[in-house]
């Protein structure tokens, strides 16, 4: 007799999205792109090595904090060659004012070690070698695949989960739900810019306690703006 097989689970149907809905959002982002053409990362950097350790870094600190840490740091190790000589203590000196800067040093030094023993001392531009990388998760790995154009991706942080369900983009309960709304609802040609335009609308605009409803310039398109104009 057969084995029986176990019954596949079936992915829930994504939402449909009303005509309506889908000529908001595009205004929307179609508005975004009007205020600034090509956003990009407030993290300062000159190559993608540089980028991936900024990013690892900024988890729980700001991007002031991590470019005042990495503007003296990458002057002296700007690939994994020279971040390994430079070593774990000698890193914790110059990220010592960035939160959690012990694990993230071990995991810079780790990471710096895979990329000379296993890439030739170059970050690997695809996402499974990215997150393989310790201290990069999904992420970290979608901010650097999206800030140099090889992938469009989303990354979700508590900005642009904020910004995505005040604009009603998402009802996603964690940031991967989140990511999948986004990245099913925003329009092919803004994917790869969607996610500096919430960051930053949700770093400035539309910011946690009180939202500057009164400045926004996608006010007229927010589901939300009722809730705060006038609070």
């Amino acid at each position: 007799m057969a084995p029986l097989k176990k019954p596949v689970k079936k992915r829930p149907a994504a939402k449909r999205i009303s005509p309506a809905e889908r000529e908001r959002v595009a205004v929307l982002f179609d508005r975004f792109e009007s205020l600034e053409l090509r956003p990009k990362t407030e993290l300062n950097y000159n190559n993608p090595y540089e980028l991936v350790t900024a990013v690892a870094l900024s988890a729980q600190a700001t991007d002031v904090q991590v470019n005042k840490a990495t503007g003296p740091l990458f002057q002296i190790a700007d690939s994994p060659e020279k971040m390994l000589a430079l070593g774990e203590t000698g890193l914790i000196s110059y990220i010592a004012s960035i939160g959690l800067f012990r694990t993230k040093a071990k995991n810079v030094i780790a990471s710096a070690h895979i990329l000379m023993e296993r890439h030739g001392g170059q970050v690997p531009l695809n996402r499974a070698d990215l997150e393989n990388l310790p201290g990069v998760g999904r992420k970290t790995a979608s901010v650097v695949l999206n800030e140099l154009d090889i992938e469009p991706a989303i990354a979700v942080d508590t900005h642009v989960f904020r910004v995505a369900h005040r604009l009603k983009l998402s009802s996603g309960k964690t940031p991967d739900a989140v990511e999948q709304d986004l990245m099913r609802i925003v329009p092919g040609p803004y994917q790869t810019r969607a996610h500096h335009w919430l960051i930053l609308h949700g770093r400035y605009v539309c910011v946690a306690r009180k939202p500057r409803c009164e400045i926004c310039k996608i006010a007229d398109l927010c589901p939300s703006r009722e809730l705060f104009l006038g609070a």
